[in-house]
């Protein structure tokens, strides 16, 4: 029984890359051969070009990219540090849903693996983006944590959710052999 899932592990990887190109976006994740951290992540798929800290890039941003409080497709959504995360984290805006609920894809949220299309609510009592709940894929839901961020980064050449979804994984590859 384990080796016929050793050897179909690879297809159903691919089957969750090629689910993510629908229409119909559906939460997915997919493992990497090596480490892969957030910031090289989101930096490969939006063409952002900023270093540091996932929380640094909010400053850094200031005067070379647009920075927004509301989500829009392609954006960098900038969390703050906290204790449960020092260095903070960055996911890049695939959807909008509505007013309070985005998708998005990141990279280490999950250790060591890329999540597509994952939900994000805003919580924030004023409706500003200030306080999400983020999906916890382990549980198959929006996890018990509140995070705060700083607001999204624009980068110069917004994706659109295909042009993300097929960038995913070059991303990916690129995010293992860069640093930060």
């Amino acid at each position: 029984m384990v080796s016929a899932l050793v050897r179909l592990w690879p297809l159903a990887c691919l089957a969750c890359v090629s689910a993510c190109a629908s229409a119909t976006p559906a939460p997915t994740s997919f493992g990497l051969a090596a480490p892969i951290e957030c910031v090289p992540f989101a930096r490969a798929l939006t063409g952002v070009a900023l270093r540091g800290n996932s929380p640094e890039w909010w400053t850094a941003a200031e005067g070379r990219y647009r920075r927004t409080q509301a989500p829009d497709v392609g954006a960098i959504m900038v969390f703050r540090s906290t204790a449960r995360l020092p260095q903070g984290h960055v996911s890049v805006v695939s959807e909008v849903l509505s007013a309070r609920e985005i998708l998005v894809t990141h990279a280490n949220w999950v250790h060591g693996l890329v999540t597509q299309d994952q939900p994000v609510a805003d919580i924030s009592a004023s409706n500003d983006w200030s306080l999400v709940r983020v999906w916890w894929p382990p549980i198959g839901q929006l996890g018990a944590t509140n995070y705060p961020i700083f607001g999204f980064i624009l980068p110069d050449r917004p994706l659109n959710h295909a042009a993300i979804a097929a960038a995913t994984t070059r991303a990916a590859r690129v995010a293992m052999s860069d640093i930060r």
